[in-house]
């Protein structure tokens, strides 16, 4: 039951949504697409469930034309990202709906809504009507009458981007045995975030303004992220970018700073390139390194973000703990060679080298 798409477009009034957009989804797979807003996610899964037409290209499902079916012949249940319920039905009836359209037997109804509410955690919940309903609420029951379905595809639209930080902390884990229990299926989910593409998908497809930048697995994307765009949707926050040279075994970053090139860099050829560094790999330092003022300072959790402007250009370091620094503070950075990945300096920025190679 292999989906594969080959070169989709779709531009409106001059606007590219999708751009030669090809990828394969494999049955009993999770994959995640990732992407900023505006990156054509949902018009993506909009195009596979029938309701968006696409210009050219084609859609396939085991060999046959996927693209020429109607909606309602392509076995696909989706959930948005902005909850839809009917309002005169209670949330057993809501979620039970699509299986009694199909004439599906009362007692296998019952048994497929109470267990798709149980995953959802609204078991108690069966008789309210989604106006007696939180947001949160009302989401999972829509997100419910799309698991009790079983379509062969199942696509997600950011369904948990309303719910609470624990809740979908929650509902990701159940997320895995429902795929698990739906053995052949295919499954699409939209994110925006990294570490939900991460923990989540069997593959990850790294979108951008309608094109497919990357597909791999998890582990190989997040390691060897394809070019600049890439290493800034895949980390969060955002990998920092600095211009920078290599001469004579040394680095010289644009503003002064000079490193070894050691490890994986040595066998780089002169020139100009530019370097990556991921918000974890960066320190504080009490001499050495590299000097700037803090523009915004936040604390989230556990951790410690800061944006810091340098000689080099702007930095986002996190930190592990709670750290007070005022907006302002002159603070002094380091960070380590044999972290940085290279990438070149021109046109989308290339992947030349990545940590990972000084390790194999």
């Amino acid at each position: 039951m292999t989906l594969v798409l080959e070169n989709l477009n779709l531009v409106h009034d001059t606007e590219v949504h999708l751009n030669c957009v090809s990828a394969s989804f494999a049955p009993g797979r999770l994959t995640t697409v990732l992407g900023r807003a505006l990156a054509g996610k949902t018009t993506l899964l909009r195009a596979i469930a029938g309701l968006q037409p696409v210009e050219s290209g084609k859609m396939e499902r085991d060999g046959v034309d996927f693209g020429v079916l109607p909606p309602w012949l392509r076995d696909v249940a989706m959930v948005y990202q902005q909850f839809i319920n009917y309002p005169h039905l209670n949330v057993f009836d809501n979620v039970a709906f699509p299986l009694r359209k199909r004439h599906v037997a009362e007692a296998d109804v019952r048994n497929r809504v109470n267990t798709a509410l149980s995953m959802v955690g609204l078991s108690d919940f069966s008789a309210r009507k989604p106006s007696a309903l939180s947001g949160g609420q009302q989401q999972r029951v829509a997100l419910a009458r799309a698991l009790v379905r079983r379509a062969g595809i199942l696509l997600m639209d950011e369904p948990l981007v309303n719910l609470d930080y624990k809740l979908r902390e929650q509902l990701r884990e159940g997320f895995r045995g429902l795929l698990a229990s739906q053995s052949g299926g295919i499954v699409i989910y939209n994110t925006t975030e990294p570490a939900e593409a991460m923990m989540l998908g069997d593959q990850i497809i790294v979108m951008h303004e309608g094109r497919v930048l990357q597909a791999g697995a998890p582990a190989d994307v997040f390691d060897y992220p394809a070019n600049v765009a890439v290493a800034g949707i895949i980390n969060d926050p955002p990998m920092t970018i600095l211009a920078g040279r290599l001469h004579g075994g040394r680095i010289c970053f644009d503003g002064g700073l000079e490193l070894s090139a050691r490890g994986h860099l040595a066998k780089l050829p002169p020139g100009a390139y530019r370097f990556g560094i991921r918000a974890t790999e960066i320190n504080l330092t009490e001499a050495g390194g590299v000097s700037g003022h803090v523009t915004f300072s936040e604390v989230s959790g556990s951790e410690t973000f800061l944006h810091v402007v340098t000689a080099l250009g702007e930095a986002v370091v996190q930190l592990q703990g709670i750290h007070h620094v005022l907006n302002g503070a002159r603070i002094s950075l380091s960070f380590s060679p044999e972290r940085l990945f290279v990438f070149a300096a021109h046109g989308e920025g290339k992947l030349l080298r990545a940590p990972k190679d000084g390790e194999n």
